[in-house]
């Protein structure tokens, strides 16, 4: 498996007073990338941020009129994506684009060694680390019932640094548009017998006030997909 080019994917709503900051430490990693980032209707400035950016720095700009969920447009930009592998990042600093890198390279030693492409490759935030709030109760049961129902072995399904072959799109069929797509993508690779590796990642939560977006209900149907995935 060649590891030329990484393509980054950054999905993006209403995120007006943090691109600016957030957008520039993903652009200046130094690895071989392709960004994608694809505006999903914002309603705020974003997107003129996002064209003014555009005229300093080297990405594809795609944008979506009207939002249609994050699942959506990562769905888009997957369309164009032409990287030997594929990570989804979002632009609100929660995670830290440097431990791209790190995934990048870990992916990148391990295939060598190993001599397989069917492996993909998660951040994990809790594989050292075991915070106690809602989020992560939650979290913690849905990569429970991932284990359980796909036979995994996951410390954190929801991760959003999922570094995948792009080879992968060829087994796999995403039909979720919003956050749901997590627990497809992880139920549908290891259908299709990929192992998954987890990297300790750093994380730095961000509230409700701050701009974060999945709710309550978004795990009940979560749970919805992992089951659909399984007996459907």
């Amino acid at each position: 498996m060649s590891f030329n080019l990484l393509s980054i994917i950054i999905p993006i709503y209403n995120e007006e007073k943090i691109v600016a900051e957030s957008l520039p430490l993903i652009f200046d990693l130094n690895l071989p990338k392709e960004i994608i980032i694809v505006n999903d209707g914002s309603t705020d400035q974003t997107l003129e941020i996002l064209m003014a950016l555009n005229k300093k720095y080297n990405y594809t700009l795609l944008n979506q009129v009207t939002n249609q969920g994050k699942g959506a447009a990562i769905k888009r930009g997957l369309e164009d994506i032409k990287g030997d592998y594929f990570i989804i990042c979002d632009a609100d600093l929660e995670y830290d684009p440097n431990d791209i890198i790190k995934l990048w390279e870990t992916a990148k030693n391990y295939v060598a060694a190993n001599d397989t492409e069917e492996v993909a490759f998660y951040g994990s935030r809790f594989l050292n680390k075991h915070p106690k709030n809602f989020h992560t109760l939650v979290n913690w049961f849905l990569t429970y019932l991932t284990n359980l129902l796909f036979n995994g072995n996951l410390s954190d399904m929801e991760t959003c640094f999922k570094l995948i072959p792009k080879k992968a799109l060829e087994k796999i069929n995403l039909k979720s548009k919003r956050f749901e797509l997590e627990p497809e993508i992880t139920a549908q690779l290891l259908k299709n017998n990929y192992k998954i590796k987890e990297i300790a990642i750093n994380y730095n939560k961000r509230g409700y006030k701050e701009g974060k977006k999945i709710k309550a209900r978004d795990g009940l149907i979560a749970i919805k997909t992992l089951i659909r995935e399984k007996f459907c």
